[in-house]
């Protein structure tokens, strides 16, 4: 008798992509907005930031694996990813909104500045954790949820392709708090506390279904081997070893994402509330705009060419309009804001936008696959420490852009100090695109998200040109997988 697959039903699918845009909304609105807020708002010195940050961001990136580690040893009737995931929504509330609150006020005006910076060092890190404990699970959670590969690369997309749903609230989160903070009486601080409650409690009660409506259908033998012998296995495994040093190299592809925000809210001022949403729409969405189209047509991309040269084509596509934004800058420093100019940056910032898109797609599906290829050659299933990869990679990426960033800010001087400079002449109706003591500001931000993250999808090429897992490989893998796992012959059953 023939046995069918097992995998997910409708239900599960979507309450599983309900939560990923719920912990994704937290991400936005911790990653897009927090260092902002630290700088822009708190106006902690920006050293001070790259610094404490970005080594903040290293422990927590180290911490990853020992996650992985724990939810591979877990052994409970829920699984071992769903137990998690019933707690982590109220960590990453607490955590987020407590992020906001900076109880010492401005680091220039405060009474206590060391502990402005602490605040927003510990607060840093206790997000990392809650975000981490939730992560690994939620991403392990679909390869343990169908036997079906295709069923599982579909779920992996989808997840993916809502996931830039939720950072893309994150990014209205600072025009938000910035439009509230006017009429407030704390001001731009109240601002972002009122906005990060908001949305941390939209994020929370989307992450509710998930954990009670999915199952998980592949149930590896929890392993007592000790974390030493993990990580060597997973270092081992030559395709996940190239996806990390991969990962690590393309760090400086991340400034875009860090520097966005400053860049929109400063070269793009102007005392006119419409022009600043026109040129926000114009500049901003088509970032994210080309992020989804590519997430969003990685599927079909997929059934013409395979995993390794898409990964490859697709960062290096993301070259020539990265460096094409500097060069249009250097020749018109001060008339970004022209017509012809709005046009050809929306036009370079899609084209950025599907470079990042589809690599994060497939990050999530090869490191599934090394997964599959880890269980082939030595019969464990390490799921956690396989997907705390994907989560390492992307802290130690954002540790070393906010280094980066710090270092950028801190040669010209847009700092604390300046930076409250250029704050009052905003607000007085100037304009600092067209103010020559600001063109160094302007330019750095320029810089950041052009030139480093150039090289960044330059550097991520070089480990995965050859790959060592293609496609047929894999899919002649998962075959002997699944005639292992069941005696009888398999066909695969249809999803929802």
């Amino acid at each position: 008798m023939e046995r069918k697959l097992l995998t997910y039903s409708k239900k599960e699918k979507w309450a599983y992509v309900l939560s990923i845009i719920g912990q994704n909304v937290f991400y936005g609105v911790f990653a897009n907005t927090f260092a902002y807020f630290l700088q822009f708002t708190l106006l902690i010195p920006t050293m001070y930031i790259g610094v404490f940050m970005g080594f903040a961001r290293v422990f927590d990136a180290f911490n990853d694996p020992i996650m992985g580690f724990v939810v591979d040893r877990t052994n409970s009737k829920w699984g071992k990813c769903r137990p998690y995931l019933f707690i982590t929504p109220l960590l990453l509330l607490i955590v987020t909104i407590m992020s906001f609150m900076s109880p010492f006020g401005v680091y220039t005006r405060s009474a206590a500045p060391a502990l402005v910076i602490a605040w927003g060092v510990m607060t840093y890190v206790l997000f990392g954790i809650a975000y981490t404990i939730d992560d690994i699970p939620r991403w392990g959670l679909p390869s343990l949820s169908t036997e079906d590969n295709g069923d599982r690369d579909k779920l992996f997309t989808s997840a993916r392709v809502v996931a830039a749903v939720g950072m893309g609230l994150g990014y209205i989160v600072q025009p938000v708090a910035l439009a509230l903070s006017g009429s407030l009486k704390g001001g731009e601080q109240s601002g972002f506390l009122i906005t990060a409650v908001i949305f941390s409690v939209v994020g929370f009660l989307m992450m509710q279904p998930a954990p009670f409506a999915m199952k998980e259908r592949i149930s590896p033998e929890a392993r007592k081997t000790g974390p030493l012998h993990a990580f060597k296995e997973m270092w081992k495994n030559k395709p996940f070893r190239q996806i990390i040093i991969s990962g690590v190299l393309g760090s400086p592809k991340m400034l875009i994402m860090l520097v966005a925000l400053p860049l929109m809210t400063y070269y793009f001022a102007d005392k006119s509330f419409w022009k600043v949403a026109l040129f926000m729409g114009l500049v901003g969405a088509p970032l994210f705009v080309g992020q989804y189209i590519a997430i969003g047509l990685t599927p079909r991309l997929l059934k013409r060419i395979s995993k390794k040269k898409l990964y490859n084509y697709s960062n290096l596509f993301a070259v020539l309009p990265s460096l094409l934004i500097f060069i249009l800058y250097k020749l018109s420093p001060m008339g970004m804001t022209s017509p012809v100019n709005l046009g050809l940056l929306a036009v370079c910032f899609v084209f950025v936008g599907v470079g990042i898109g589809i690599p994060v797609v497939l990050m999530s599906i090869m490191i599934a696959d090394c997964v599959d290829y880890q269980e082939y050659m030595t019969g464990e299933r390490p799921d956690g420490v396989f997907f705390a990869g994907q989560s390492f990679i992307a802290k130690l990426q954002s540790a070393v852009a906010t280094f980066i960033a710090g270092i950028g800010y801190t040669h010209v001087g847009f700092s604390d100090v300046a930076i409250e400079k250029v704050n009052a002449f905003i607000a007085a109706g100037g304009t600092p695109r067209t103010e020559p003591e600001f063109q160094p500001f302007m330019m750095i931000m320029f810089f950041l998200i052009t030139i480093p993250a150039a090289l960044g999808y330059l550097l991520t090429v070089i480990p995965m040109w050859k790959y060592a897992l293609d496609t047929d490989e894999h899919n002649r893998i998962i075959g002997e997988l699944n005639q292992r796992r069941h005696t009888a012959p398999i066909v695969s059953e249809e999803t929802a």
